[in-house]
């Protein structure tokens, strides 16, 4: 999103990601083939497309839920964020590969529909070392393609951002029902530990930094003291790098405080696209841009460039002895708010 409507490019940007995107997938799948092929020298083609396909989509599934919370811990993964839907795109696509030659090669040679085959095949529901792990990445694969199909703009747009976010925010639960089809499956055809070890290290490793980008943006809460204006005093006009934000919590209000042109404005920090960090972004042309997908915000109002309609709150904030403040109080979305001056010696 710009001042200017662009339709959707393959840019430059978008291009080396998804280039340095196939050159890993391609150098996973070469590695793993060959040590495949190494280790078990008799393997069919068939089993070693189901496992290479699985081993390859499992793995890129946890890079996908690591990238956010990586991202806030540190701003040099933020490009990894940016064009994170192809990388979802992606897995579904090889996570369907795995699918299909999984049911072609397991339930495809009966008088039974292979699909209703991964259901009824197996009827030991009541049993957890024999429970049929095969329907669990089934539904987890329905979700993956749900997502994916509903990836592009368009969807968000018509959906609205809420209820897209809480279709998307169901990677989790395809997560949970792909590392039970893992341990399941695990349980009954596996006998090296190895796999399991990994399961159990990539479980932990999106646990963890998940936790470690919750307490960090914990954190930003910090305890201020009021002024009779209800204003709190956040940090020194110094803190704040030129057209960058200091993000702040403040009484539940997620509040980024730009600093540019010699001047301070507040508006809230989620943006209305994907509930992306404002405050990570910068102003460009003269507007707050977010870091995720580049939708903007004029810093004094909180509202898009037309011909753009979105709109955040914003908030009052005055400068005093070197000081930035700002009052908690939020005005409605796109309600004007007369920038604090930073006096000469502070700027």
């Amino acid at each position: 999103m710009a001042v200017k409507y662009a339709s959707i490019l393959w840019n430059r940007q978008k291009r080396r990601y998804d280039l340095a995107m196939l050159a890993l997938i391609v150098l996973f799948l070469a590695v793993f083939v060959g040590l495949q092929l190494v280790l078990h020298p008799n393997i069919t083609p068939d089993s070693l497309i189901i496992r290479s396909t699985a081993s390859l989509a499992f793995t890129m599934l946890h890079i996908i839920l690591i990238i956010g919370p990586l991202s806030r811990l540190d701003v040099r993964f933020l490009p990894l964020l940016y064009n994170r839907r192809h990388l979802g795109v992606t897995m579904f696509l090889v996570s369907f590969v795995h699918g299909l030659f999984s049911m072609n090669l397991f339930h495809n040679f009966g008088d039974t529909n292979m699909l209703v085959s991964v259901f009824v095949s197996n009827p030991n529901y009541a049993s957890i070392s024999q429970y049929p792990f095969q329907t669990l990445g089934f539904l987890a694969l329905l979700i993956l393609f749900l997502m994916a199909a509903t990836s592009h703009d368009f969807w968000l747009k018509n959906l609205s951002p809420r209820i897209w976010k809480a279709l998307h925010m169901l990677v989790y639960v395809a997560y949970g029902l792909i590392v039970m089809h893992v341990v399941l499956g695990v349980l009954q055809q596996e006998t090296s530990p190895v796999l399991a070890g990994a399961v159990g290290a990539g479980l932990l490793l999106v646990v963890g930094t998940h936790l470690a980008a919750a307490i960090t943006e914990n954190r930003r809460e910090e305890v201020h003291s009021a002024t009779a204006e209800n204003f709190v005093k956040v940090c020194k006009v110094e803190d704040i790098a030129e057209d960058c934000a200091k993000v702040v919590i403040i009484r539940s209000e997620n509040i980024a405080i730009f600093k540019y042109d010699g001047k301070i404005s507040a508006i809230n920090n989620v943006c209305k696209h994907q509930n992306g960090p404002l405050g990570e972004g910068k102003i460009i042309d003269g507007c707050v841009t977010c870091p995720w997908h580049g939708y903007q915000y004029e810093p004094h109002n909180g509202s898009s460039p037309p011909p753009f309609t979105e709109k955040v709150t914003t908030y009052s904030t005055k400068v005093e002895d070197g000081y930035v403040y700002v009052n908690p109080e939020p005005f409605p979305e796109g309600t004007a708010v007369e920038p604090a001056i930073i006096p000469v010696q502070n700027v």
